[in-house]
Parts: structure tokens; C-alpha cells; sequence
């Protein structure tokens, strides 16, 4: 079974995927972190991430160990990958990789779950079952607000949510696989929810999907 689930910064795709995992037992990717990886590892070379030569050069190069960076969960990490996600070639570059993991999930496991913006309607349109999660914009930022807080991390909200407007505009704006919502996908808004009452919202919904 390939679970997809899209959607937004801080619309709680992290938390579910986490939870669906640990029920299920499938094997689980978050596609960001290879948009990060490969946005951090051009900033780190001194290229704009906006260069598709040089995002293209390190997608292509990307190793599985470069999603082990404790560093990936930056804010400049997710800017920089909002950046070269926009690349067509960048994209190509990591679709077989995605694939390849959705269609033969590692250690045997019997299902892939994968966290992403076009997992649904670009990466996997095959799914069995196609999750959306959204959130209104004020709450993901406070979301990511706390979690980087929580973190450590010196952090302004003003700043977060401007951050994060910008992401939505470039995520739905680009011309190759834009974030959007599947036909078939089940649209959750996750705005007033908790982890354990989307993580019912959306078990319930595989359920009618897979029985």
C-alpha cells in the first residue's frame, strides 16, 4: 500500500505520518528533507538556490546519508527548499528516488507512507489512498513558531509567517507539480484539531479506502 500525504508547512503531515507509521508499521519518507538536503548542501557550496544548474548538479549527487543533517530542520533549510523545488530538473532529479521508495519500501516492509507536497498527484497519482492536510495560515505559523522555539532556535513570528506565505505562493505557483489538492484525496483541515483526533480523521478514512 503507498500512502500519500500532502500539504503544507505546518498543516501537521510530520505528526500523522509519524503516528500512521508506528500503526501501520510501513516504511515512511519525507520528501521534503530532499528538497532541504539539496537547498542546504548549494547555500553550504556558496551557489543561490534559485540557480538551477547548480541545484540540478547537487540533486543529481544527493546520497541517502545527506537527509541525516540535524540541520534540515531550519528555516533556512525549508526556504532554500521551497527554492529549488521549483527547478523542473531538480524535481526529475528526485522523482525516481521517490518512486523507487513508495513502490519498494526498505527492510520488507509491506507499505510506504510518504510526506510531501505532489506525492498525490505527481509522484505517486497510483496511490491507494491520498491524504491532504491544510490548516489556515495564522495557526501553521504558530505551529512553526513553537517548533522552532522548541528547538532552540531564536525564532520571530512575524517573520515565520511571512516566511511561510512565501513558501505556500512559490509551492502552488510553480509550473511542474504544484501543490494541490488530488481528486481523490481526502482534504483535512487540521486548523482545530489535535494529533490523536487527525490521526482518527484520517485512519478512518484508509479504512473505507482499503476495505
Amino acid at each position: 500500500m503507498i500512502i500519500a500525504v500532502d500539504g503544507p508547512a505546518g498543516a501537521g503531515k510530520g505528526s500523522l505520518c509519524a503516528a500512521l507509521q508506528e500503526h501501520f508499521g510501513f516504511a515512511k519518507l519525507d520528501t521534503g528533507l530532499l528538497y532541504r538536503a539539496v537547498g542546504l548542501t548549494v547555500l553550504r557550496g556558496g551557489d543561490d538556490p534559485e540557480d538551477p544548474v547548480a541545484a540540478e548538479i547537487v540533486a543529481r549527487a544527493l546520497q541517502p546519508d545527506a537527509l541525516d543533517d540535524p540541520a534540515l530542520r531550519s528555516d533556512e533549510a525549508g526556504q532554500a527548499a521551497s527554492k529549488v523545488g521549483a527547478i523542473p530538473g531538480v524535481r526529475a532529479a528526485l522523482l525516481d528516488f521517490q518512486r523507487d521508495f513508495a513502490n519498494n519500501p526498505p527492510d520488507g516492509a509491506k507499505g510506504a507512507i510518504l510526506d510531501g507536497r505532489d506525492i498525490g498527484t505527481a509522484v505517486c497519482p497510483e496511490a491507494q489512498v491520498k491524504l491532504f492536510l491544510t490548516a489556515s495560515l495564522e495557526i501553521r505559523a504558530k505551529r512553526r513558531y513553537k517548533e522552532l522555539q522548541s528547538r532552540g532556535h531564536e525564532a520571530i513570528y512575524a517573520r515565520v509567517f511571512d516566511d511561510m506565505k512565501m513558501r505556500d505562493e512559490r509551492d502552488q505557483g510553480r509550473s511542474d507539480a504544484p501543490m494541490k489538492t488530488a481528486d481523490d484525496a481526502f482534504l483535512l483541515d487540521t486548523s482545530d484539531l489535535d494529533i490523536p483526533g487527525v490521526f482518527q480523521a484520517a485512519l478512518k478514512f484508509i479504512k473505507s479506502k482499503t476495505t
